[in-house]
C-alpha cells in the first residue's frame, strides 16, 4: 500500500485511462502476494495456537495423549503446500507481474517527462539528449542537483556539454516542449568533431562559457504518443525466472571474467611486467649499499625518483578510473546470483515462520488480534530487515550471494527449532525457575541457620 501511495502521486491526473490504472493495481497485487503469504502464515499460526492455549483446549488435547507434533502435523502439510505455491508464484507469476508493472509504471510516468528521468544515471529517453543529475527533489520532483546535459541532436557525438549546479524542469500542459532552466554552470562546445576545414579547427578547436542561468527547450512530442503497453525493459533480475537467472548469470560471469582478463593483460603489457620478471637481477653480486639511491649522485637520484613516481602514478590512475566499472559489473552479477537463491529461500520462509509462530502461540497463550498481531509484525520486520541486510552486503561482495540469499533463513531457523522443542516439552517461553530456584535455595540456607541458632 505504501508503494501505491507514492505511485499514485506520479500517475494520478496524467490523462491515463482507468483500465491502465486497474492493470497497474492488479500487477502490484501479484507482486506483493509472495510477501503476504509468509506473514499470513505467521499471524494465523500464532492466533490459532494461541487461541487454543488461551481456552485450555491445548491442555485438553495433551491430556488425551495427543502430542503437539501430531496435532500440528496437518498444519505442517498445509504450510508445505503454501511454500510450494509461493515458490511457483515467485518463479513464474512474480517475474511476469514485475515485467508488466515496471514497464507500465515507467510508461505512465513518461506522460510527465520530469518524472521519467532517473537520478544517478545518464537518461537517453528524451531524443537528442543525454541527461545526468545527482539528485531529484522538490514537491513536484522537478528540481535537479549537479546536472550534466549532452546535446546529441543532429547526429552529434557529445559535441556540446552543459554542466550546472542546479536545474529546474517545467512543462506546460499540452505543450510539445520541456524547458530545462540551468543555474550556475558551464557551456562547452567541441568544434573538432564538426565538418569544418582543418585550418578552422586549429583556429578554434573548442569554445566555453560560464553562465548564471541558461534555458534549453527540448521537443518531447514523442512522449505524447507514448504506448503504455510497450515493454522496453525485459532483462531486469526481477523479471526473470530461476532458469533465466542462471543463464543470465553465466553469461555475465563470462563477460566479467573477460573484462578482468583484458584489463589485467593491458596492465601487464603496458608496465613491462614480462621484461621485469624475466630480467635477472645483476645487482646481487655487486658490492652496493642497501639503499639503492645512495649508489647514485644527487641529479641521478632526482631523475630516478621522478621516473619511478611517473611509472607508479600512471597505472594507479588507470586502476582508479576503472574502479567504478569493476564495482558496477560485479554488483550487477551479484544481483542475479542473489535473486536466484533468495527466491528459493523466501519460498521456504512460510515453513520457517510457521515453526516460529505455531509454538510461540502455544507458549504465550494469547489469541485474537492483540498480542499475536504485535508479535507477527515484530518477527516479520526482523525477517525483512535481515533479508535486506543480506541483499545489500551480498551486492557489495562483502559476503557470497548464496550466503546472502539464505541469511535470514539460517538465522531464524534455529530460533524456530528452539521454540518448537520448548512447546513440545511444555516448557514456558523463558524458564525463570532455572534462575530463581537456586537463588531461593541460597537464601533459605541462611534462614535455616539463623533459626537453629
Amino acid at each position: 500500500m505504501q508503494f501505491l501511495w507514492f505511485a499514485f502521486d506520479n500517475i494520478a491526473g496524467k490523462d491515463i485511462d482507468i483500465s491502465y490504472i486497474l492493470k497497474f493495481l492488479w500487477y502490484t497485487s501479484l507482486n506483493v502476494t509472495p510477501q503476504a503469504l509468509p506473514i499470513g502464515v505467521l499471524l494465523s499460526s500464532i492466533m490459532a495456537l494461541g487461541n487454543l492455549s488461551e481456552n485450555y483446549e491445548m491442555a485438553a488435547i495433551k491430556s488425551a495423549g495427543i502430542p503437539l507434533k501430531r496435532f500440528i502435523r496437518p498444519l505442517l502439510f498445509l504450510t508445505l503446500i503454501i511454500s510450494a505455491i509461493n515458490f511457483l508464484f515467485l518463479n513464474n507469476i512474480y517475474p511476469y507481474a514485475s515485467l508488466k508493472q515496471k514497464n507500465l509504471y515507467f510508461n505512465m510516468k513518461k506522460q510527465q517527462p520530469a518524472l521519467a528521468l532517473i537520478e544517478g544515471v545518464f537518461n537517453t529517453e528524451i531524443p537528442g539528449y543525454s541527461i545526468y543529475f545527482d539528485k531529484k527533489y522538490g514537491p513536484e520532483e522537478n528540481l535537479l542537483k549537479n546536472v550534466q546535459i549532452y546535446d546529441l541532436s543532429g547526429g552529434k557525438k557529445n559535441n556540446i556539454c552543459i554542466t550546472a549546479k542546479r536545474g529546474e524542469i517545467t512543462t506546460l500542459d499540452g505543450s510539445k516542449y520541456m524547458t530545462v532552466n540551468l543555474y550556475d554552470g558551464y557551456y562547452y562546445h567541441d568544434h573538432t568533431q564538426e565538418k569544418r576545414a582543418s585550418k578552422d579547427k586549429k583556429k578554434m578547436p573548442a569554445s566555453s562559457a560560464k553562465f548564471d542561468s541558461h534555458k534549453i527547450n527540448i521537443n518531447i512530442s514523442s512522449f505524447s504518443d507514448n504506448n503504455l503497453e510497450l515493454e522496453k525493459y525485459k532483462e531486469h533480475f526481477m523479471m526473470l525466472n530461476i532458469n533465466q537467472l542462471h543463464k543470465r548469470s553465466d553469461s555475465l560471469k563470462i563477460t566479467y571474467n573477460n573484462y578482468l582478463t583484458s584489463k589485467a593483460t593491458e596492465f601487464f603489457s603496458k608496465n613491462n611486467a614480462k621484461e621485469l620478471y624475466q630480467k635477472p637481477d645483476s645487482l646481487i653480486q655487486q658490492n652496493l649499499e642497501k639503499n639503492i639511491l645512495n649508489n647514485f649522485d644527487l641529479n641521478a637520484q632526482v631523475s630516478i625518483t621522478q621516473s619511478a613516481l611517473i611509472n607508479i602514478k600512471k597505472p594507479l590512475t588507470k586502476i582508479k578510473s576503472y574502479k567504478e566499472s569493476y564495482k558496477t559489473r560485479r554488483k550487477r552479477l551479484n544481483q542475479f546470483d542473489f535473486e536466484s537463491h533468495y527466491r528459493v529461500a523466501f519460498s521456504l520462509s512460510c515453513l520457517v515462520l510457521f515453526f516460529i509462530g505455531a509454538p510461540l502461540g502455544a507458549l504465550i497463550r494469547k489469541g485474537g488480534f492483540g498480542m499475536p498481531m504485535v508479535l507477527a509484525i515484530v518477527i516479520f520486520v526482523i525477517y525483512f530487515f535481515i533479508n535486506s541486510l543480506g541483499r545489500n552486503i551480498a551486492e557489495e561482495s562483502s559476503i557470497s550471494s548464496i550466503f546472502g540469499g539464505w541469511l535470514a533463513t539460517l538465522i531464524l531457523l534455529p530460533f524456530g527449532i528452539f521454540l518448537t522443542r520448548r512447546a513440545t516439552k511444555g516448557i514456558g517461553l523463558v524458564n525463570f525457575d532455572k534462575y530463581t530456584v537456586p537463588i531461593n535455595k541460597f537464601f533459605k540456607r541462611f534462614k535455616k541457620t539463623k533459626t537453629t541458632l
